[in-house]
């Protein structure tokens, strides 16, 4: 299903999109197009993209050709989700130590969707961190990795 969505393949279209996305969460999945939970992912973001069009952008990065975002995000997992309110990079509380990005797959399409919504809803008023909406069964859970401590 990664067809179906626009993909970024260059440090400069990632920074491009960044700035020029407005009034609108940005979503970048980090990942590759022929990881199995890459693929699955892709296709709840593909089946809800038109629904959210109105307050969502969602592009997929290839975290081979973008290394510099890859490492700048600190991505060790994929798919990981990262998500942005004009230009400003937004954060969510997951009740996991990581609030910048959503690692894995999200369970159903609804997941996805009241996601978006608390995202946009917190950005509309000025937050840069909201709390997921998301049940905390449905987050996969993984362990931090500090490299080169």
């Amino acid at each position: 299903m990664s067809f179906l969505l626009p993909k970024l393949s260059s440090k400069r279209e990632v920074d491009q999109a960044i700035k020029s996305v407005a009034e609108k969460v940005l979503v970048l999945r980090f990942g590759r197009d022929n990881d199995a939970v890459c693929l699955q992912l892709d296709d709840i973001l593909a089946k809800t993209a038109h629904d959210l069009s109105k307050m969502a952008v969602i592009y997929l990065v290839d975290v081979d050709k973008v290394s510099v975002y890859t490492q700048y995000f600190d991505i060790s997992y994929i798919p990981s989700t990262v998500f942005f309110f004009n230009g400003q990079h937004m954060k969510v509380d997951y009740g996991s130590p990581d609030h910048t990005k959503f690692v894995g797959s999200f369970k159903t399409k609804q997941d996805f969707i009241d996601l978006i919504e608390v995202i946009y809803r917190g950005a509309m008023r000025g937050k840069l961190i909201v709390r997921s909406p998301i049940d905390p069964n449905n987050i996969p859970k993984y362990d931090l990795l500090y490299q080169g401590i």
